[in-house]
C-alpha cells in the first residue's frame, strides 16, 4: 500500500522535514534516539498556521517530521489507531488505515485518515477527551463550558463552572484545559472567574482558576493564565501559562509546586515514561507584557521559544526538544503516539484525501 506524503522526506537522516516558507525547525541531537527508546511518536497542532505536526523516526534512525493541514487545529486526544482533532468549526475523528504489518511509502507504520467530522461551528473548540463510551467531550471556550456532540445541533452542554450565569458566546472566563479521571471529566482550567463578555482579559497576570469538575469546586485561583490540566500516577499537573511553569497539584489543598520553568507560553502537556512533553510559543505582540513571564525570561536572560520540550520529572530538566523559528509563533497541544515509530496523516484538504480509498475486511 502507498500513500503519498504531503511533504517531502527529508533528504538527509539527521534533518527535519521544511516547514512552511519561512520556517526552520532544529532538534535536540538525541531527540529520534529518545523516541525510539521509549516506543513512541508524538503529534502537536498549531492552530496559527493550520498544520498537525507528526514526529517519529524513520528507518534509518533519523528524525522524521510529517506536517498535514486542519484548519485551525487545536486540541488533541491519540491513541495508536485513532487521533481525535477539534478544528476551526469541526471534531475530527482520525482512523489508522494500515493493518499490523503494513507500511506506507515503505516507511511509515501508521497511517491516519480522516473517517468522521462532526460540525460544530465555530465554538472555539480547545481541548477534547472520549469517555469509555465513545462520547466526546471538549472544551466549549466561545460557550464557557465542557459540551459533547449533538446528530442536530452545534453541541450539547455538559457542565459549566459555578460562577458561570448563562451560557452565550462570549468567552467569560476562558475555560480551556481538561483532565480526565477513570473516563470522567475531573479537572477544568479557566484564565479567570469572570462572568462577562471577554472578562478574563483584564485577569491573566493572576485569579486563573482549576475546578474540580465532579465538585464543583475551585481548588486553586492562585494561578496565571493556566493551561492543559493532566493527571499522571494519580498527581494532578498543569501549566502556569503566565508564569512559565510547569506545576503539580496538591489535590487537596491546591497549592502548586514548581516543576521546570518553559521559555515561552506553554499550552499542551503529555506524559510518557515519567516525563512531560509541553508545547510552547511565543508571545503575539512581541512581549509578554503583564505577565510575570517576561519578568522570568528577562532575569534568566532567555529568548522565548515555539516548539516542544520533553521534561524528566525525577530532575525537572529538558531533556530532549524540538524548535520552530520564523513564521509558525504559536502552538497549541501534544499528544504522546505509544508504539508508533513512524507516523504519517492525510490532510482533508490534499489531493489525497480523495484518492486514498481502503477496503475493509469482509464478513
Amino acid at each position: 500500500m502507498t500513500v503519498d506524503p504531503e511533504t517531502p522526506d527529508p533528504q538527509s537522516p539527521n534533518e527535519p522535514q521544511p516547514a512552511p516558507a519561512g520556517t526552520q525547525i532544529s532538534c535536540s541531537r538525541n531527540l529520534a534516539g529518545w523516541l525510539a527508546r521509549n516506543s513512541t511518536g508524538l503529534v502537536f497542532t498549531s492552530y496559527q498556521s493550520g498544520i498537525v505536526y507528526f514526529v517519529g523516526v524513520q528507518p534509518n534512525g533519523g528524525l522524521s517530521i510529517h506536517q498535514t493541514g486542519f484548519p485551525r487545529a487545536m486540541g488533541l486526544c491519540a491513541q495508536r489507531q485513532r487521533i481525535y482533532l477539534a478544528s476551526h468549526a469541526q471534531i475530527w475523528r482520525m482512523e489508522n488505515m494500515l493493518r499490523d504489518g503494513e507500511f506506507a511509502n515503505n516507511q511509515y507504520d501508521v497511517c491516519y485518515v480522516p473517517r468522521n467530522a462532526q460540525t460544530t461551528g465555530d465554538v472555539d473548540a480547545h481541548e477534547i477527551a472520549v469517555e469509555p463510551s465513545g462520547r466526546i467531550i471538549f472544551v466549549n471556550t466561545s460557550y464557557s463550558c465542557l459540551a459533547t456532540v449533538d446528530p442536530i445541533h452545534g453541541f450539547k452542554p455538559l457542565w459549566q463552572p459555578p460562577f458561570i450565569t448563562k451560557l452565550a458566546p462570549e468567552d467569560r472566563c476562558h475555560l480551556n484545559g481538561l483532565a480526565m479521571e477513570n473516563g470522567e471529566a475531573r479537572y477544568v482550567t479557566a484564565v479567570s472567574r469572570s462572568d462577562s463578555v471577554s472578562g478574563w482579559r483584564d485577569r491573566r497576570g493572576e485569579g486563573g482558576v482549576l475546578i474540580d469538575v465532579q465538585q464543583d469546586r475551585v481548588l486553586t485561583d492562585k494561578l496565571s493564565m493556566p493551561h492543559s490540566p493532566r493527571l499522571h500516577n494519580n498527581q494532578l499537573y498543569a501549566l502556569n501559562s503566565g508564569r512559565g511553569h510547569l506545576v503539580r497539584i496538591d489535590r487537596q489543598t491546591g497549592a502548586a509546586e514548581e516543576i521546570a520553568f518553559l521559555p515561552g507560553f506553554v499550552r499542551g502537556l503529555a506524559f510518557h515514561n515519567n516525563h512531560a512533553i509541553a508545547t510552547l510559543s511565543l508571545p503575539r505582540d512581541q512581549s509578554f507584557t503583564g505577565l510575570e513571564l517576561e519578568d522570568e525570561l528577562q532575569k534568566r536572560d532567555a529568548d522565548p521559544w515555539c516548539g516542544v520540550q520533553i521534561i524528566d520529572l525525577a530532575t525537572g530538566n529538558v531533556v530532549e526538544w524540538l524548535r520552530l523559528d520564523g513564521e509558525i509563533r504559536e502552538l497549541f497541544d501534544v499528544a504522546v503516539l505509544p508504539d508508533v515509530r513512524c507516523p504519517l496523516a492525510v490532510s482533508p484538504l490534499a489531493p489525497e484525501f480523495a484518492t486514498t480509498v481502503t477496503m475493509a475486511d469482509p464478513d
